[in-house]
This record gives structure tokens, sequence and C-alpha cells, in this order.
């Protein structure tokens, strides 16, 4: 019997230097780690001996007898990859990361965010050196997306707050939300009074169609529909209009799942999750009944995870369809999906899709579409969204990279709702350096540069320093490495000492924002909310304005 990681993997890679037997893959070392679908367990290894169970932050590994039905799966999904990459162990010993000299002092660190990219960098210099570390959000609340983007049927994958507050219970690290830097203090304060800051602060805009009626009335971002059905105070007031039966999905990536299948779920299912109620009451009143998925490449291409479509077959109440004329592929792809070099995630993208092909929908379902090969054009209607227009593409061979070309065909659907998914975007970060090609702010390692030189003490973690690509686990390496260039820094004395202390600090904070929320406050804010959910059997009740936030907080 061997153990199986599943869908809700977060590559934190926490498992991995536990295993007694070094047969889970692949590690952060190697090269196909940052763009794995997810980590895999080699069942002709493994001991069962459970250790990486209890290292998983968000609840993903099984052992393979006590798999549900929707996972059985992943037993040959584990068992595939090790076919494509045979298992080398590595037994060196590991090697204990130096800490900075106690002669050095207590190091001060500002964080500016408090989502996964921020608290895995908190939590590795509270586990690498003596520190202090100030954590500063402009949300009344912490952890980012995990709160405000996890899909709310996906509650495993938010227990990684639950690792993140076991860390952060000590003094030695503490809460600033509902602080804006650039607003209730500066960039030059927050360096005056710190060895070193981090700015960890996401991609908080969408990548936008640029189409003509993309501003309709009934268009928007997914950004913004799944930030108002998780609650987010800056978008609780958001309407969506759910009244016609066919919504239509621009960008068929993770979220772009996520969002049909909210749209698709029976209320009676996400009313056991912690959706914002305000969601809830519309979902319970939408008339859609078809979800519409357009991708611009071919199946084998597919933004999404193999892990996260097959999840989809099993869902109550609601089918997945997908013409076979959809699955037709150009030569190129064709010669891929028979190449033994293909990676196994890759291949089942594919033979899933056949598979829901084959089915026959349930007329009393509602229906998941899937169409391949498409590019919206316009997005038409007399002050409201009434339907999308999108051109056939092919795949074209360029410089060895298959790209979309339309094809001169297009074709039009009726909707009247369409929600564009094509990736999110880093903003600049007040007078830090930016790229705007890639909406990131330009590093080495983590290291902020400007004209060509390192910024003493000025460092970056998560989609603001590499884009926009990974999950939530994929964070924890990016931090390590910023962290390991920091630490560096202050042991060669590359730091300035901070000309204020975290009582100084305190005291500016008090005067500039009496709304500060800190760890108390914060507490309060999560009993208050998982006190709510108790009686109707769910992980919480969301508080969603600023002003019930912020009560809550003063108890």
């Amino acid at each position: 019997m061997a153990y199986v990681i599943t869908q809700r993997c977060c590559n934190d890679a926490s498992c991995v230097p536990e295993c007694p037997v070094d047969c889970i893959r692949p590690t952060p070392e190697q090269p196909e780690f940052a763009t794995t679908e997810q980590l895999y367990i080699d069942p002709d290894t493994c001991i069962d001996c459970g250790a990486c169970v209890d290292a998983c932050p968000v609840d993903a590994i099984f052992s393979e007898d006590d798999l549900l039905a929707s996972l059985a799966r992943f037993s040959d999904i584990n068992a595939a990859y090790f076919k494509r990459h045979p298992l080398e162990s590595n037994f060196d010993p590991l090697v204990t990361p130096a800490r900075p000299s106690k002669d050095l002092g207590t190091l001060r660190v500002a964080i500016v965010g408090a989502g996964p990219a921020a608290c895995y960098a908190a939590d590795e210099l509270l586990r690498r050196a003596d520190v202090e570390v100030e954590m500063f959000d402009r949300l009344p609340t912490p952890y980012g997306l995990v709160r405000a983007g996890v899909a709310p049927d996906h509650p495993g994958t938010k227990n990684v707050s639950s690792m993140f507050e076991s860390a952060f219970r000590r003094e030695t690290l503490q809460y600033h939300l509902n602080v804006e830097v650039g607003k209730h203090i500066s960039h030059e304060e927050l360096v005056a009074h710190h060895h070193a800051v981090i700015y960890a602060v996401g991609a908080s805009t969408d990548r936008r169609l640029d189409v003509p009626g993309e501003d309709l009335p009934g268009s928007h971002s997914a950004t913004e529909f799944v930030a108002w059905y998780n609650g987010h105070p800056d978008y609780a007031d958001r309407t969506f209009d759910l009244s016609g039966e066919r919504a239509v999905i621009v960008g068929n990536g993770n979220v772009a799942l996520d969002v049909a299948r909210v749209l698709t779920l029976p209320p009676e299912e996400l009313a056991k999750t912690d959706i914002a109620d305000h969601a809830l009451d519309a979902l319970r009143q939408s008339n859609i009944r078809e979800v519409v998925v357009l991708g611009r490449r071919g199946p084998l291409q597919a933004a999404y995870t193999s892990s996260e479509f097959l999840a989809l077959g099993h869902l109550k109440g609601v089918d997945v369809v997908i013409d076979s004329a959809e699955l037709e592929l150009d030569p190129e792809s064709l010669a891929l999906l028979n190449d033994s070099d293909i990676e196994p995630s890759q291949k089942l993208k594919y033979e899933l899709a056949r598979e829901y092909a084959a089915e026959s929908p349930d007329p009393a379902n509602k229906r998941i579409v899937f169409r391949y090969l498409a590019s919206p054009t316009a997005i038409t209607g007399d002050n409201h969204v009434e339907a999308i227009t999108f051109a056939h593409n092919e795949l074209v061979s360029e410089n060895g990279v298959l790209v979309a070309r339309a094809s001169g065909e297009t074709a039009t659907l009726s909707a009247s709702l369409v929600l564009r998914s094509i990736g999110y975007r880093g903003q600049p970060v007040g007078d830090l350096p930016f790229d705007q090609r890639s909406g990131t702010v330009p590093n080495e390692h983590g290291r902020v540069v400007a004209d060509g030189s390192h910024l003493p003490g000025i460092y970056v973690s998560g989609w603001i320093k590499r884009g926009p690509r990974g999950v939530i686990g994929s964070n924890r390496v990016d931090a390590t490495e910023t962290v390991e260039q920091l630490l560096a820094d202050f042991t060669s004395g590359k730091l300035q000492a901070p000309q204020g202390d975290r009582a100084a600090l305190k005291s500016l904070l008090a005067g500039r924002q009496p709304d500060l929320v800190d760890r108390a406050g914060w507490k309060a804010i999560d009993a208050a909310e998982r006190g709510a959910g108790k009686s109707g059997g769910r992980p919480r009740v969301k508080l969603t304005s600023r002003e019930d936030l912020l009560k809550a907080a003063r108890g």
C-alpha cells in the first residue's frame, strides 16, 4: 500500500524533506518543479510511513486504500509520473541553513502584503533568524488570495492558513492590518524602521481582452466575480446579471473552472461553504443553466490542470459537455500526443476531454461546455451584454512554439454574462522600479534592481517578483530564495540599522491609522466569523464590509 498525492496539492513541497525514502517528486531543486501541476509519490518506493501526511498543509495526501471515488484515479496519476520520470533517490544529508550570528542583534523586517507570498516569507524568516517581523496589509484581514481567491468549495486548500496561524503565534510577528503603505506610512518610513522591506503585494489587476464591447454592463473580469463571491470588502457591493440562461467565460485556467463550478453548483452545496452570504443569495436566484468556457488554443494546450479538469466530472447535477469535433488535433499536437516523452498530466487532459465528449448529457442537469481554439472578437448588446462573437483559431508553429491564429471563421453565442479570465497583472509599487511588460518589479533572486544595481534592503517575493504563475505553495520556494538573499545581506553588513524600533513604529502608526487591526483584532474577527458559521454547519460566515470587520476587531 502506498500514499497518494491528490487534487488539492499546493506544491509548497513541505512533504519532500519529510519522506525517509525520498520518493516524492519533483523536488524544488529540479527544473520541472517550476511547471509541475502537482507533486507525486512513487508507489513502488513508498514505505507507507505516513510522514508526508502530517507535513501536508492542505490535507492532499491519502493512503490509496482510503481514496474516495472522486480521487481514486490519482493512484494511477502518481504512478504515471514515475513511468515518465523514473525515481533516482538522493540520500545526501540535508544541510541546515546557517543562522545569522546573535552578535548582529535582532533583524527587523517589514513585509508589505499578507497573502501566501508574504506569509511564506515571514515563516522562513522566523525559522532562520532572530527577527522581528512587521506585516502590513491594506485589508483588515490577512491571507490574501487564500481568503479571497480560493473557491469556497475547496476548503482543504484554505487549510494552509492554519499552518501560518501556528507559525505566527509568537510576538516576534506583528500584524498591522487595515494599514496602506503609501497612505498611512511611506516607503521611506518603512526603511527607517527596519533593516529590510519585502514587498509581497501580488498581482492585483486582471488582463483585458481589448475587444469592442468589453465594458458593456454584464461584462466583467473573473477577478471581480471571484472577489465578490469570496466576500472581499472592496467588491461586496458589486452586482452580476444572473438572469440569463448562459454565461461565457473567456480563458480556461483553473480560475475559469472555479467560476464555472460556482455558477453551476447547487446552492445547497455552496451553503455548506464560506461563500459570502450576498453571493449565495444571488446564486439562489440565478437562471444560469449553461456556462461556456472558451480557450484560445487546443485541448492539449488548455491552461487548467488535469486534476481540476478531472474534478469537474464529479460535480452533482452538472454535466461536462464537449463536442468531439472540438478534439480534432492539428498535426503538431497529434505528434505531441503520440510522443512517448509527453508529460502524463498533459496527456491526461486530452484523455479526460475524450471521456467527457463520449458521455450523454442529462437534460435536467446544468452544463459546463468547453470550446477550444476560440478567441473573442467582440461583445455585443444594446446597453447590456447580449452576445459574444469569437474567431475560430488554427494552431501555427512559430519558432517551435504553437501559437493561435484566427482562421477567418467566426461564430456568435448569446449570453447575458461574460467573464474574462485571462490572467492577472502586477501594478507599480510606489516609487520602486517597474517592468510594464512583465508586470513585475525588476529583481535578481528577490533583490530589487534599479539601473543595474541592487537597492539596499529592498526585496520582493511572490507574483510581483516572478509574475502571476504557480499555485499557493509555489510561493514557498520563491520566498525561501528571497529570504536567503536578505539574510546574506544582513550577515555581510549590507543592511543599514533601523533608526526606529518597534515601539517607535507602533507610536507612528497609532497617530496615522486609529483603525489599525492588530493580532488581537484579527483574532476577534476570526472568532466572530467562525462563531456565526457554527450554527449553520459552515466553516465561517464572512464579514464583508470594512465597517463590520472593524466593529468585530474592536470586540
